[in-house]
């Protein structure tokens, strides 16, 4: 290729802060293309992007979904590599299910604001604090935190996962507040306790920018990601019959495919991070699909970019690695809520 990596470059556009920045230097043009698919094929790798990438990226892989759907397919694929293009739990995950390959996430420096809100040793703290309570927690977690769980859900099996447990035990429900909070909803469980964790890019996504958007388009379905600062008020405008209840959906990413294929809305108001909209719109060309709040967009998930992938395929980085007994207790509890049934709909 003529273009070269370059280390640390911002791609135009981009804010520069510190280490973060991504690296840039790099189009995602035909010769990338060509190139990036050549290397994949020399290193028997299947390259796999989360459904908050970049657009590029999304086009570009073998498989886009959501992140345990991903990491079903690491798990169950032929090929020996698998190339995570998402953030660093998601990477960690295809490693505990898939621990004889070799994952690669094109930056490791990509990390969850969720993810992060929640460390092992704090909930170790919490477990002490409440002895005998099933702790459940969402695969947007850490290994080491899985590894102290004793079922993870994701956000369209979160309730039937907590309804699995006996109604006389306590449940300690991390990290997210905001699914915790639509779980303990729908559950009605007064012995489930929330952790106070939240995705920094779902928190911003607020109701009042919810009420002006459905007031200008009355006849949009909203689709509401339950992780979102805004889900709250979407049940409350549905209550209310500001919404009619039916335009009104709390969905999983995975789940907004399903809905989007089926919805009859000419416009869909969609309240998640905005590369949602690349896979939304590939699903449904003939409806409208707008972001809540335009500015939903994931720092972390966006380091992975042309140039950061070209350079994982070109130098085998950035390799992830989990400790071999931690990943076996996490992945006794991921295994658990697949038999609990619906494991997919990722995050």
């Amino acid at each position: 290729m003529a273009a070269e990596v370059t280390s640390l470059e911002a791609l135009p556009g981009e804010e520069v802060s510190g280490d973060l920045t991504p690296y840039g230097g790099v189009a995602a043009d035909a010769a990338w293309r060509e190139e990036v698919l050549r290397l994949a094929e020399r290193h028997d790798a299947v390259i796999l992007a989360h459904n908050y990438q970049r657009p590029e990226i999304q086009e570009i892989a073998h498989s886009v979904g959501d992140s345990l759907g991903l990491c079903k397919i690491a798990a169950e694929c032929d090929s020996g590599t698998i190339v995570f293009c998402g953030v660093h739990f998601m990477a960690e995950t295809a490693k505990i299910l898939a621990p004889d390959k070799r994952v690669i996430i094109p930056d490791a420096r990509a990390g969850c604001s969720l993810a992060d809100s929640i460390t092992a040793a704090q909930l170790r703290a919490w477990k002490a604090e409440h002895p005998g309570a099933v702790v459940v927690s969402y695969v947007n977690t850490t290994a080491e935190v899985k590894a102290e769980t004793d079922i993870c859900c994701t956000s369209s099996n979160a309730v039937e996962v907590v309804r699995s447990i006996p109604a006389d035990r306590e449940v300690l429900f991390c990290p997210d507040q905001f699914l915790g909070a639509h779980v303990k909803r729908e559950t009605g469980r007064d012995n489930l306790h929330v952790w106070a964790g939240e995705c920094h890019v779902h928190a911003g996504i607020n109701g009042p920018e919810l009420a002006e958007q459905a007031a200008a388009d009355p006849d949009a379905d909203l689709f509401v990601h339950p992780e979102c600062g805004c889900a709250t008020s979407a049940l409350y405008l549905a209550g209310e019959g500001i919404v009619p209840r039916e335009q009104v959906r709390i969905l999983s990413t995975g789940a907004m495919l399903d809905a989007a294929r089926e919805t009859k809305a000419r416009s869909v108001l969609v309240a998640t991070e905005v590369g949602m909209l690349h896979q939304l719109r590939k699903a449904a060309p003939g409806v409208d699909f707008r972001a809540v709040n335009e500015r939903a967009s994931c720092r972390y998930m966006k380091m992975i970019t042309p140039a950061a992938l070209l350079r994982a395929l070109r130098d085998g980085v950035d390799e992830v690695h989990v400790d071999p007994e931690v990943a076996a207790r996490a992945r006794a509890s991921v295994r658990r809520m697949i038999t609990i049934g619906r494991p997919g709909g990722g995050e």
